[in-house]
């Protein structure tokens, strides 16, 4: 089944406002550039994002902010976003702040079919607060659910025409275990070969959890923090 969409404003033009999403990315590695600066063309609001961060004030999910399309977000770092910070202080943006393992996890879980599960993290913190806490042999777990979004957007590298994908270094960090975790699932991807050119001992995620994928047309690929040491003399 060929699954390639014309472009990334095709992909994404059903997504309807309310909607539940997951972003992959790290940082501003491995986020899908194309389709967040489609779903910010189309228009969708009242959205909430699952995504390890909300990007930097001009980039990645940081459009989404600015247009204040992002109602919800569920993270667990955000630290280098100004408009978010502004946002939340002013109540306009509602948080939901998450262990980066137990937001991991939670992708993981949903993607699995596991409804809950119980965790040491977070427990005697605000984390905890109106959980369940079970004790197994004599320790604290606190309950956490697993996370089903209505749809992904993730960054691959390569693809198939069937979905099938592979991701590059560092870039799968979330974008895998999201890929898995979600009703429909868009893939972005820099290169894409015909079903049978990739080594099926390298594919991160199978097809059958794809159900979109675009050929970006170009990728910034901007470094969140550059340090560098002063030259010396």
């Amino acid at each position: 089944m060929d699954k390639v969409y014309a472009s990334a404003a095709e992909a994404v033009k059903d997504i309807p406002s309310g909607a539940m999403l997951m972003a992959g990315g790290f940082g501003l590695c491995g986020i899908p550039e194309n389709l967040i600066a489609a779903l910010r063309d189309a228009g969708p609001t009242d959205l909430t994002f699952v995504s390890n961060n909300a990007g930097v004030d001009d980039f990645g999910l940081g459009l989404l902010l600015q247009t204040r399309q992002i109602r919800k977000m569920i993270s667990s770092y955000v630290g280098e976003n100004k408009e978010f910070e502004r946002q939340f202080l002013s109540g306009e943006l509602e948080v939901d702040l998450v262990p980066q393992g137990t937001l991991a996890e939670r992708i993981r879980a949903g993607g699995a079919g596991i409804p809950a599960f119980y965790t040491a993290t977070g427990f005697g913190t605000k984390v905890a607060e109106g959980k369940d806490i079970r004790h197994f042999d004599g320790k604290p777990y606190v309950m956490e659910r697993g996370l089903v979004a209505d749809f992904a957007i993730v960054k691959a590298w390569k693809a198939d025409r069937h979905g099938n994908l592979v991701f590059r270094k560092t870039a799968q960090n979330f974008n895998s275990i999201m890929a898995t975790a979600a009703k429909i699932t868009i893939a972005e991807v820099e290169e894409l070969v015909e079903p049978g050119d990739l080594d099926p001992d390298q594919v991160h995620t199978p097809g059958i959890f794809v159900q979109r994928v675009i050929v970006g047309p170009s990728y910034e690929k901007r470094i969140e923090r550059r340090t560098v040491r002063t030259e010396e003399a």
